[in-house]
Formats: structure tokens, C-alpha cells, sequence
């Protein structure tokens, strides 16, 4: 099997598995408990929140949630409900995951005005990130930028947008999707003051997420009940799924960024090699590459590597198949993304493996091209 959908999810590392395995058996106490499997359970919690933020590189809290979309959720509706005089504008990109996407639309119904920045296209270079940085003003309440796109792979510099976001008005709250670069990127180019994480996407489980918060910060709740992680998340906490979190973060190589760099190097050279691929991707994290087959439907090639135990995406996840909007605000047209494939890389991906895609689109291409 060959697996080049580690965008949608990736598979646990062992690590991670025993991790999640031994926490189950031996450490089953609630971490709200006061004996010593209460006091076990929440030393794990400390742990993993130390692990985390070492990742990052940033100070401040962490609070666990069932997944990004969940810390997503939580911001962009609690943030609003904590400041209430602070501002009517929201700034935020044309191509942002639906778990922040939608929730700004429920916003945009109730009378806040959204800002959507559409990224540069690859013939028209421009500064991205200034053009974010313009569109935010006195009454911004809150910027939402993700950092790395899932259908692209394209980078953000969200530590630029803040920078100079916060120059213009400290009040303003910078917000970052960091699910698809946490763990591949160098953390050089994120700095927000709350950031969604997700575990499934760095060979954890699924199921836990997290929400890092920057000191001071305040917004509404999303779940109220025991008052668990400060109030801010009740529930009583999934140790088990938070030991295996905090073992993906110890286990994800820390040459990604460079392994990465060799498989994209040697995909990309290989694939705009064959008639009528073109390449979609720009600017991009290289564990990620979209690429349009023309003449070949996206679902029919999907299919076809299905069948020789290859398995890629035709874009988001979360669209389930559907002809991605996001491409178009990429400038991809719409027989292009009809067209399109997201290979997207793990630690466990290999040359052979690229190898075998490249001959796979090859032959699906002089099977199914008329």
C-alpha cells in the first residue's frame, strides 16, 4: 500500500499507538480526581502541554479539544462574544478550511462585516501577507489566517501578519489554522494569539485537537459543564488521546522540512515530464502538491490508483469529492479542478513510492485521455 493522503489523516506512528495503549490500561483516573490516579492522569496533561508549546515555541496555555475544527469553532464564536465593543471587522483569506470558513459565515449573517483576501495568483506576484495587513484597520476585532493551505499547500507568514497587525492595533486578535504545518514547517513563520492544532494530521489519533491561547486571552466558552482546563473546555479530559498527542509531537522527525523537500524534488520534475499535467501548486509546504491531469477526471484517476493500492485525494477531505472552490481562488479553472489530484507526504513516504505514482498517472492517463 501506498499512502499520499496524509493531508486527510496519517497513520498513527507505533509510538503513538503504545502511547495511547499503556495510558488506557495503567493511567485511567480522572485527571479532575485528587488521589494519586487523579494526580497521575493530570501530570500527563501538564506533559503534553509542555511538549506542544516547546513545538511551538511560543508561551501561554493549551487547551485541549476534541479537534481543530472544535478550537476553530471556539474562537471565532467565542472571541466576538468576549468583545463586544471591540470592533465589527473580521479579516480573514478567501481559502480557509470550512471549520473556519463557516463559522464567519454564521458571523456575516449576524451583521459582522467578513474581509476575504484572495491569495496572489502564480503569473501576478504580490505580498500576500501585506495585503491582509492593509484590510485590517481600527475596528478590526479579529484577524484568521491559516498558515498552511490543505488543498495547496500554500504558506502564509502569519508571524508578519501579526507583527504588523498589532502595530496598527495591539487590540486586534490574530487567529492561525496551523492544522496542516505544525510539526513540518519550521515554526518561524507562525505567531498568533490562539492557534488550532490537530493531532490525526501528525500521526496521532484521532479525536484530540488543541487550542493554544496566548496569556490575557478571554473569549466565551463553547462548552459549558465541570469547569475542566480553567472553564474554558469542560469535559472531563481524554488522557489517553493526550499522551498520544504529545508522543506524535516527540516522534515527528524533525528533518521533515528537508525529507520533504527531496520527495517534492522529485515528484514535481517527474510529473510536468508527462503530456498534459500541470502543476497547482506555489509557494507551497512541499509534503503537499496538487496537480491537474487534464483529459482525466479526478474521481476516474483516483479510482484507477485505488487499484493498484495507491491512494491519493482529489482535495479536501472535508468536500468529499466535490470540485474545490479553493483551487479557483488559486486561479485554477474549472476544468483543471475538475481534473485535479492533492498528493500529500508523511515520514513513512518513500522514493519508490513517488515512483510508483508518477507510473500510475502515466498509465492512467493512456488509459482514460481521449
Amino acid at each position: 500500500m501506498i499512502y499520499l493522503d496524509n493531508s486527510a489523516t496519517t497513520r498513527p506512528f507505533d509510538s503513538v499507538i503504545k502511547a495511547v495503549s499503556d495510558n488506557m490500561a495503567g493511567n485511567f483516573g480522572n485527571a479532575s480526581s485528587l488521589h494519586h490516579m487523579g494526580v497521575s492522569a493530570e501530570n500527563v496533561l501538564k506533559d503534553a502541554k509542555t511538549v506542544i508549546l516547546d513545538k511551538l515555541g511560543l508561551d501561554g496555555n493549551i487547551i485541549f479539544t476534541s479537534g481543530a475544527t472544535e478550537s476553530s469553532n471556539t474562537v471565532i464564536s467565542g472571541i466576538p462574544k468576549a468583545h463586544k465593543h471591540s470592533g465589527n471587522r473580521i479579516v480573514t483569506t478567501s481559502f480557509e478550511h470550512p471549520s473556519v470558513e463557516n463559522p464567519l459565515r454564521k458571523l456575516e449573517e449576524a451583521g459582522f462585516e467578513i474581509v476575504r483576501v484572495k491569495p496572489p495568483r502564480r503569473d501576478e506576484p504580490q505580498d500576500f501577507e501585506q495585503r491582509v495587513i492593509d484590510a485590517a484597520d481600527e475596528n478590526t476585532l479579529m484577524v484568521s489566517v491559516m498558515w498552511v493551505n490543505n488543498e495547496t499547500g500554500f504558506i502564509t507568514d502569519t508571524a508578519k501578519i501579526y507583527s504588523a497587525v498589532k502595530r496598527k492595533n495591539p487590540k486586534t486578535i490574530v487567529h492561525c489554522d496551523a492544522v496542516q504545518g505544525f510539526c513540518k514547517l519550521p515554526a518561524k513563520t507562525l505567531k498568533a494569539d490562539l492557534i488550532s492544532l490537530s493531532a490525526h494530521k501528525i500521526h496521532g489519533v484521532k479525536g484530540i485537537g488543541a487550542l493554544y491561547c496566548a496569556k490575557g486571552m478571554r473569549f466565551e466558552p463553547l462548552l459549558y459543564g465541570g469547569g475542566q482546563q480553567g472553564g474554558i473546555r469542560s469535559g472531563t479530559e481524554p488522557v489517553d488521546l493526550i499522551a498520544g498527542f504529545a508522543e506524535a509531537v516527540r516522534s515527528y522527525p524533525k528533518n521533515a522540512p528537508e525529507m520533504y523537500a527531496e520527495l517534492n524534488g522529485r515528484l514535481v520534475p517527474r510529473l510536468s515530464e508527462l503530456d498534459g499535467v500541470v502543476i497547482n501548486s506555489y509557494n507551497n509546504a512541499k509534503n503537499i502538491l496538487n496537480f491537474s491531469v487534464r483529459g482525466v477526471r479526478s474521481e476516474i484517476m483516483l479510482h484507477f490508483l485505488e487499484e493498484r493500492e495507491i491512494y491519493v485525494s482529489s482535495g479536501s477531505a472535508c468536500s468529499k469529492g466535490k470540485t474545490s472552490g479553493v483551487l479557483a481562488q488559486f486561479g485554477v479553472p474549472d476544468k483543471d479542478a475538475d481534473c485535479a489530484i492533492r498528493a500529500s507526504f508523511s515520514p513513512f513516504t518513500s522514493e519508490s513510492d513517488i515512483d510508483a505514482l508518477v507510473e500510475g498517472i502515466a498509465d492512467g492517463i493512456k488509459r482514460f485521455r481521449r
